[in-house]
């Protein structure tokens, strides 16, 4: 069969892209997007508060990189707007290009940005690594979706959910790129070097990521879902407007469905790697301000685990791998128990898990590690199927964006607040993580009842459920 002429068979058009190519594709274009994603995230925590708020107290410099990291999730349900409206108006092709583009380019200028530390830069520099962040976000906004419906409009039948992991695989992989790229740096330059210049390579570096990716994807050829749409003429004028007038009960149950995931993630990733790399006692903490020529206060001083920042980045690297394996273990799972049912079943370990977290930490490095592969096999759990669920949830002609928005706004009440609501609580608590799992369980609580009233989506008509 030719690759770009649909052949009919039993009166459906079979996907007009080969099977190696869609897999390929939706797996390369959401590794970039995690893979610039993370690095920042990363970055966040090791060297920007240092280098673009130098003025502020350890614990502001902190909090206001973090302020920054969130930038990025308000900026994604605009992305998800923007790009929604055109993945259901011209296309998924087109539309995943110009995201890929725009987190690349918005990527590489972070890596080539001034700190505040230069002369004259001390507002400007923080002001356009905001900007910078948005447009991130603004990709991922319009990223994820369209790599779940390249995966899943694309999929045989039976195989969406399976088929759907492999852009959610995506997340794992980027996350190791980056983080391997940090642990390298980390363990060949000194201190010195990488701040002053080191943090910069795995920005820069991403530009090579994303010519490959813009490669693969090029030569995609438009689904049939979607072209199934344009040729019955029902492309939706405003799609947004279609979504929120007529299909408003999935969009709010698409939210809450991926809530418990972004909080999980990102207080597994982002918080762990806090928490996990701050001072044990004073005094270390008055030894590492001493190594880098800063002022100490114990005023305020809010007790972590201790471990050394190149040790515990190897501990999330293996955490994720788990995260990768099991993100790939949950699309057969879906697909023969439902995706419903699965994921019950999940939320309901990641609630209890949320009160291991104080006894597990206790443990030290040991009980620590344990904590990250039992969280990252939920995470690859949780998170694999969603890229079949969310898309079943809406028809053909809006299914771009209304997953997208879902999704996004998902980000918006989970993702977004989590570092800094953990931060917060940690803190709060003097140095215990009881609150932060209370946090997590919460939020799984929330997931749980939104899957408990939404109904089981594995057998609906993908292809020719338009609204």
């Amino acid at each position: 069969m030719s690759s770009s002429s649909p052949a009919a068979l039993g009166g459906a058009t079979k996907p007009l892209n080969p099977r190696g190519r869609v897999i390929f594709a939706s797996l390369i274009g959401t590794t970039i997007e995690f893979y610039d994603f993370y690095i920042y995230a990363t970055a966040s925590v090791l060297v920007f508060p240092a280098l673009f708020f130098p003025n502020a107290t350890p614990a502001n410099q902190l909090l206001s990189s973090f302020a920054v990291f969130g930038v990025a999730f308000v900026a994604r349900p605009l992305g998800s707007i923007i790009f929604g409206h055109y993945g259901d108006k011209i296309g998924r092709k087109a539309t995943l290009v110009a995201s890929l583009l725009t987190m690349g380019i918005a990527t590489f200028l972070i890596g080539l940005l001034p700190t505040a530390e230069n002369a004259g830069w001390i507002i400007l520099a923080p002001l356009l690594l905001v900007v910078l962040r948005f447009f991130q976000g603004l990709a991922l906004g319009g990223e994820w979706s369209g790599a779940a419906l390249l995966a899943t409009e694309n999929a045989p039948e039976g195989k969406r959910a399976v088929f759907g992991t492999f852009p959610q695989l995506g997340a794992p992989i980027g996350f190791i790129l980056a983080n391997l790229l940090f642990v390298v740096l980390n363990t060949t330059l000194t201190d010195e070097q990488f701040l002053s210049w080191g943090w910069r390579v795995p920005f820069l570096l991403s530009a090579v990521l994303v010519i490959v990716g813009l490669y693969v994807r090029l030569k995609l050829i438009e689904s049939s879902s979607f072209q199934k749409v344009q040729e019955e003429g029902k492309v939706v004028k405003l799609p947004l407007g279609e979504v929120v007038r007529r299909h408003w009960r999935p969009l709010l149950l698409g939210t809450f469905i991926m809530f418990a995931t972004y909080v999980l993630f990102y207080l597994m990733t982002s918080f762990t790697l806090t928490f996990g790399t701050s001072p044990a006692t004073v005094e270390q903490a008055q030894a590492a301000a001493e190594t880098a020529g800063k002022p100490f206060s114990a005023e305020g001083f809010v007790p972590g685990l201790g471990i050394a920042r190149g040790d515990f980045l190897w501990m999330l690297i293996l955490g994720v791998v788990f995260f990768g394996i099991f993100t790939l273990v949950s699309g057969p799972l879906a697909e023969r128990f439902g995706r419903r049912k699965m994921l019950l079943a999940v939320t309901a370990g990641i609630a209890v898990f949320g009160f291991t977290w104080v006894p597990l930490f206790g443990a030290g490095g040991t009980g620590a590690m344990a904590l990250l592969i039992i969280g990252f096999i939920l995470m690859g759990l949780t998170f694999g199927p969603m890229a079949a669920v969310l898309p079943e949830l809406f028809p053909a002609n809006v299914r771009y964006t209304g997953s997208a928005v879902a999704y996004n706004l998902s980000s918006v009440i989970g993702a977004a607040p989590a570092s800094f609501v953990a931060i917060a609580l940690w803190k709060v608590a003097d140095g215990s993580t009881f609150l932060v799992g209370l946090y997590l369980s919460i939020a799984a609580v929330l997931t749980f009842i939104a899957l408990w009233i939404s109904r089981e989506t594995r057998d609906r008509d993908y292809e020719n459920h338009t609204a």
